[in-house]
C-alpha cells in the first residue's frame, strides 16, 4: 500500500520475462501499466501507477540492458481493477504492475 518500490518477487518475475524476450531476439515494444487499488485521490493514484510503471521499466534497463526507447509506461491508476476493492485481498491484488509485450504487428 501507497509504495512503488520493487519487491523481489516482482524482481525475479522481471528477470524471467527480460531474459525470454533477450532469448527469443524478437523486435518487441514493452508496454508496462502501473495499477492501483481506489484509495485516494483519482490524481494521486495516477501518479503512484506511473511511479510503479516506471520502476517496473528502469529495472530491466538497468539490470538487462533493456532498450528504453522500446518501452512506454502508462499509469491506470485505479481504473482498472482485476478484483474487488471492497475487500482487502482484492485491493492488494490491484496494486501491481502489468508488463504487456507487443510486437510489431500490435499485440
Amino acid at each position: 500500500f501507497d509504495k512503488y518500490s520493487l519487491s523481489d518477487e516482482a524482481k525475479a518475475a522481471l528477470d524471467a520475462f527480460a531474459n525470454k524476450v533477450k532469448s527469443e531476439n524478437k523486435g518487441v515494444y514493452i508496454e508496462v501499466q502501473g495499477h492501483t487499488d481506489n484509495i485516494g485521490s483519482e490524481k494521486y493514484n495516477l501518479e503512484l501507477g506511473y511511479k510503479r510503471a516506471e520502476q517496473g521499466m528502469q529495472y530491466p534497463a538497468r539490470e538487462h540492458g533493456a532498450p528504453l526507447h522500446r518501452m512506454n509506461v502508462i499509469s491506470y491508476g485505479e481504473y482498472k481493477p482485476i478484483a474487488d476493492n471492497d475487500t482487502r485481498e482484492g485491493r492488494a491484488q490491484n496494486r501491481r504492475v502489468d508488463v504487456i509485450l507487443l510486437d510489431d504487428q500490435g499485440l
